[in-house]
């Protein structure tokens, strides 16, 4: 069984496939609440369940959000891993 870690460095070609079964979420600092999308607005909002927060691809992608997120103030956040 081979393994595939997905990154669009190294699959230009597929960038959507997502590969790579690792996923990552946006926790806030202190609490048990995760970071998600709602609406049609895709607005934030905050839940109580990883599995319902918005799931990223790649840990960089998922520290850059937290940044930005952080830097506008309506953090803190962090990135955790999903298992």
């Amino acid at each position: 069984m081979s393994q595939h870690f997905w990154t669009p460095e190294i699959d230009p070609a597929h960038p959507m496939d997502c590969t790579q079964p690792e996923r990552y979420v946006l926790q806030r600092l202190g609490a048990d609440r995760f970071l998600a999308t709602a609406g049609s607005d895709e607005h934030l909002e905050e839940v109580e369940s990883a599995a319902d927060a918005y799931q990223f691809h790649t840990q960089e992608a998922a520290v850059r959000a937290a940044q930005t997120i952080n830097a506008m103030g309506q953090g803190p956040f962090d990135v955790v891993k999903v298992v």
